[in-house]
């Protein structure tokens, strides 16, 4: 982070972006904002957008009752049919699911010049089919978040095979989490077609590659950090390792082929316990509840790891700062906050966030209390620098209340209503509210 990158230490002239425009959609459980950059005075540049995410696992219901296309559709007649650039913060579907089908059609059709992705989501990272062992730790980390959505396409393969046998509850989450963490390979492959070969890979510290789009405007990656950098990002998967690993392990087989490991030996389940002795049936119904609790903490282990490879993007716009922290848990942001060498001066710069996007649709270990406790625009009292804080989101569907893991985290929800000009995406409703339009001076 060096002192000369920011905007204050340009020469005088450089663009000045005069304005920022966020949009951020109502898409239920999900992400998408559209960052708009105006420049009043330089007509040639006129207005950049980047879109920063696009998806969705559960649309709201109200209505009329909308759809992707409908927000991409919004988002072509917004931008003039010109998407400058796009940021996709991690590969799950309430985040890039809007970047294939007909919602993908027409993103692709605005011609973005910029995608940028997490260092994750490098194909060169990717390991060759052919080959039993990655080259590298890069190519073993993103070689083994494609194992995982295997694991996830199990997981929901099994679950959804024993309706009866697993309790409702916990099937819905099973089914909810590992649905979002499936292989996205219309949208991966659409976002790296989609800016003719400009896509940037970006772990802390890099040059996010927004500024060939955004003049005047500097942006700063704060995560994910690279494994070099930090192998924090991989703690969450260690939970549950033996159990986890051994399913990672026949991930790679098909899960539509349902070959089971001893074919020949008698299947017991609750629907057949009227075949079996009287004084065994009553431990049927157990194994099946503690199956079927092994599988979620399977897939809830899986989410941790794909959150914790999510950009965290800050943008300084003029005198104004963004915060998009997509997904990105506690292991992503520790290394920014704690371990980073120029961990100071990044302390410095979040102090002044103007706009914050709340990680992870508000859940508990996303917003950490460091961060939290550097906001300095944070005010009890209502005023014109006070914060802004957006939470994304849909009550109920992701995270228990008994357990205190309700999604979003009521604790924090009431400390951003409280400190912060706080808005939800929960209380879009109607004809014409499905977005929400916040405007920021670049020099006030």
């Amino acid at each position: 982070m060096k002192p000369c990158d920011t905007p204050a230490n340009r020469p005088d002239t450089a663009p000045r972006p005069s304005k920022t425009t966020v949009r951020s959609y109502q898409v239920g459980f999900g992400d998408c904002f559209l960052l708009s950059v105006h420049y009043d005075d330089n007509p040639d540049i006129g207005t950049r957008h980047i879109l920063i995410d696009c998806g969705s696992t559960a649309m709201p219901k109200y209505k009329p009752v909308r759809s992707l296309r409908d927000v991409a559709d919004n988002i072509r007649s917004v931008t003039g049919g010109k998407l400058h650039g796009v940021v996709a913060t991690h590969r799950h579907k309430d985040h890039i699911g809007g970047f294939a089908g007909a919602a993908g059609d027409i993103i692709m059709a605005l011609q973005p010049e910029v995608v940028v992705q997490p260092w994750t989501e490098d194909p060169t990272a990717q390991v060759d089919a052919r080959a039993p062992v990655p080259a590298s730790r890069k190519g073993l980390h993103a070689a083994t978040l494609m194992n995982m959505q295997k694991v996830a396409d199990c997981a929901l393969q099994e679950v959804r095979s024993r309706k009866g046998a697993i309790a409702s509850g916990v099937r819905d989450q099973i089914e909810f989490i590992g649905d979002d963490n499936l292989s996205n390979k219309d949208a991966v492959e659409n976002l790296a077609a989609m800016a003719n070969g400009n896509n940037h890979y970006v772990h802390y510290g890099m040059t996010s590659g927004l500024e060939e789009v955004l003049p005047g405007v500097t942006i700063h990656v704060l995560g994910p950090p690279s494994l070099e950098q930090s192998d924090q990002i991989l703690s969450q998967r260690s939970r549950d390792a033996d159990e986890f690993w051994h399913f990672q392990a026949a991930a790679g087989r098909s899960a539509a082929s349902q070959k089971r490991l001893f074919p020949k030996a008698d299947i017991c389940s609750t629907r057949q316990k009227g075949r079996l002795p009287i004084e065994t049936r009553w431990f049927l119904p157990r194994l099946d509840r503690i199956r079927g609790e092994q599988l979620l903490q399977i897939v809830r282990s899986l989410d941790h790891a794909m959150n914790n490879t999510s950009l965290i993007l800050l943008f300084e716009v003029g005198r104004r700062k963004f915060l998009f922290a997509g997904d990105a848990q506690i292991e992503n942001w520790e290394y920014c906050l704690k371990t980073a060498s120029d961990r100071q001066s990044v302390l410095r710069l979040l102090e002044d966030v103007d706009f914050y996007k709340v990680g992870h649709h508000g859940s508990l270990n996303a917003t950490p209390k460091t961060l939290w406790n550097l906001f300095r625009k944070r005010n009890k009292t209502d005023s014109p620098e006070r914060m802004s804080t957006v939470v994304s989101t849909m009550g109920g569907k992701h995270g228990s209340d008994s357990r205190g893991t309700e999604v979003p985290r009521r604790k924090l929800t009431d400390a951003l209503k409280e400190e912060t000009d706080y808005l939800t995406t929960q209380t879009l409703r109607g004809k014409d509210a499905f977005f929400h339009q916040q405007e920021f001076d670049a020099w006030v």
